[in-house]
């Protein structure tokens, strides 16, 4: 357990696929509105930014040009932040994904661990809002892990069930999990993974390899309105958070989120209540083992 005077990564997805501006006005589209909500986040202690691509009319989007806009417009207006870009989509050939990572060199890409059934359910539709099958076999993980070693990009692992966590033995047996720490992300609230309470946050975090007080970094995404008393069970265990409008819309008390800011003082706060803080930029580089990036004049 976390002595409580550790600094706490935060991490903030400021835009995802699923959910578009009739549902939330503070989902960005264009890359000015992605830089304005990074700033918000920023400003509230967010140190890494998770990227899905949108192009400006709100489509989601898997161009090297648009990731490559939204990733200098991010950094012009926060000045340094860790980046880390999506490589989850049904549907868009693996080569397409790793172009973008290949042209911009992000400092982190998403790696997901496992296929899995990926949906959402209604009770009060008495059906799915959406479902799908998420491809994300072995061979698939083993190809997207040799193109980050390549171009130097570190792996965020994301784990939507304990069986994915153990996934990732093989890989550090088999030598392609060298860096350490490895960063590891616990999702929670999807049907199909595994269900959203802190008894499984304390389960899936006892998976971690070196467990959940080794030198593995690992953070807790909740989805949906079951996010803050998740991430609140990942802040007493002494892991990272990740909040912002992909994982959820709205605040504790029910209300909808005004910008990805709100959600990032929401975290900060419950970070602070329980006696740790807000971890820097240069802190989380260091905790996350993510040198910073030269990178080239726009």
């Amino acid at each position: 357990m976390s002595s409580f005077d550790d600094p706490v990564v935060i991490s903030c997805s400021i835009s995802g696929v699923i959910a578009n501006r009739d549902q939330c006005p503070a989902i960005p589209y264009t890359p000015e509105e992605y830089a304005a909500e990074a700033r918000r986040a920023v400003d509230e202690g967010a140190s890494q930014i998770h990227i899905h691509a949108r192009k400006p009319d709100g489509t989601p989007s898997y161009e090297v040009e648009d990731f490559k806009a939204i990733t200098e417009a991010i950094l012009a207006e926060v000045g340094d932040v860790i980046v880390n870009y999506s490589t989850g989509a049904i549907g868009i050939p693996i080569e397409k994904r790793i172009e973008y990572l290949r042209e911009c060199r992000p400092d982190v890409a998403a790696l997901n661990m496992s296929s899995m059934n990926y949906a959402k359910y209604s009770s009060r539709r008495k059906d799915f809002v959406f479902k799908a099958v998420f491809e994300n076999s072995f061979d698939t993980i083993i190809e997207f892990l040799t193109a980050m070693r390549d171009l130097g990009i570190k792996p965020e692992h994301e784990c939507f069930d304990a069986g994915h966590v153990a996934n990732l033995d093989p890989l550090i047996d088999m030598g392609l999990l060298e860096r350490t720490p490895l960063q590891i992300s616990l999702v929670m609230g999807v049907n199909g993974g595994i269900r959203p309470t802190p008894r499984n946050v304390a389960f899936m975090s006892e998976q971690i390899p070196g467990g959940a007080e080794g030198e593995n970094q690992w953070q807790v995404i909740g989805i949906s309105r079951d996010q803050w008393k998740l991430l609140g069970t990942s802040l007493v265990l002494g892991g990272n958070v990740r909040a912002g409008v992909e994982d959820n819309l709205y605040l504790p008390g029910g209300e909808m989120a005004k910008s990805n800011g709100e959600l990032i003082a929401k975290a900060r706060q419950m970070a602070e209540d329980v006696g740790r803080r807000a971890a820097t930029v240069a802190e989380a580089r260091e905790l996350l083992g993510v040198p910073k990036r030269e990178r080239s004049p726009a």
